[in-house]
């Protein structure tokens, strides 16, 4: 069993610009396949030695045997370097880390919804793909995304040709925050949408996006009749060292790192203070 504190090396093998800020890398290990195993709404730790080490979903479905994804916005030092590496460059990996979604249990033959903001949908990537793969075990399934521009839509060919196909029953409701010329479809702010679709309060929730997303987005499933024990998130942005040692990233009496990053809101004494 590989030692999550050990890393691996492994090898870019390609890149997708997805928006104008965010890439989605393709890593294997060195001679082919997956450096590890993981689970839905687990991280790895991504180190460019000599540059810095950063925490980042993964959000490639552990159906996906041959390799695993990364979708990363740039907005800092250890990006900044990720965003200019080129196809074949080799790059350090630890994991897999934190608990993750409930997706064998909790979950089985319920009803979903997912609502995720902006770079948001990429932790959530991994579960949708998960439940896609073994869609006999769940009921329902409805997608609420939103992003500032349709240029920010994460993964929009994808949830077109993918999620959006009838076959796979699932329900997907995009918006965007404002009006622009090439967008037909929705446009609000994802916590009005949400309201606005009138989900009945029989299914499990999974949310994930900037925190003041998520605070507006709670108040609305609160107005819908939802119960805190029926919401899950992911804090994996608070994730420093993974391992529990550094402190960093404690949210009252809980470390992310050791009792997340996969929280059910009624799990969390106290959110932090930017929500």
């Amino acid at each position: 069993m590989q030692d999550n504190i050990i890393p691996m090396l492994g090898v870019v093998t390609a890149i997708r610009t997805d928006t104008p800020d965010i890439k989605t890398f393709r890593v294997e290990a060195v001679g082919g396949g997956k450096c590890f195993d993981h689970m839905p709404g687990q991280c790895a730790m991504l180190s460019i030695p000599g540059v810095g080490e950063a925490m980042f979903s993964i959000t490639s479905s552990p159906t996906v045997k041959d390799y695993q994804e990364f979708s990363i916005k740039k907005c800092g030092c250890v990006t900044e370097w990720l965003h200019q590496m080129d196809v074949d460059q080799q790059i350090t990996i630890r994991g897999p880390y934190g608990k993750p979604f409930p997706v064998n249990d909790e979950l089985l033959g319920k009803d979903l919804l997912f609502i995720a903001g902006g770079v948001g949908l990429a932790p959530l990537h991994s579960v949708i793909n998960y439940v896609l793969d073994n869609r006999e075990n769940y009921g329902k399934v409805d997608i609420v995304y939103g992003s500032r521009s349709k240029e920010d839509l994460l993964d929009l060919p994808e949830i077109q040709s993918s999620w959006m196909d009838p076959k796979n029953k699932m329900n997907v409701h995009l918006t965007i925050d404002r009006p622009q010329d090439n967008w037909d479809g929705h446009v609000a702010f994802v916590p009005t949408y949400v309201k606005e679709l009138e989900f009945t309060p029989d299914r499990t929730v999974l949310v994930c996006g900037p925190p003041i997303m998520i605070k507006f987005v709670l108040q609305a499933l609160t107005e819908l009749g939802f119960e805190k024990t029926q919401v899950y998130t992911t804090m994996e942005l608070r994730m420093k060292c993974g391992v529990g040692k550094c402190g960093r990233c404690n949210i009252g009496d809980k470390y992310v790192c050791k009792d997340g990053p996969v929280f059910r809101f009624d799990e969390l004494g106290e959110l932090p203070a930017e929500y």
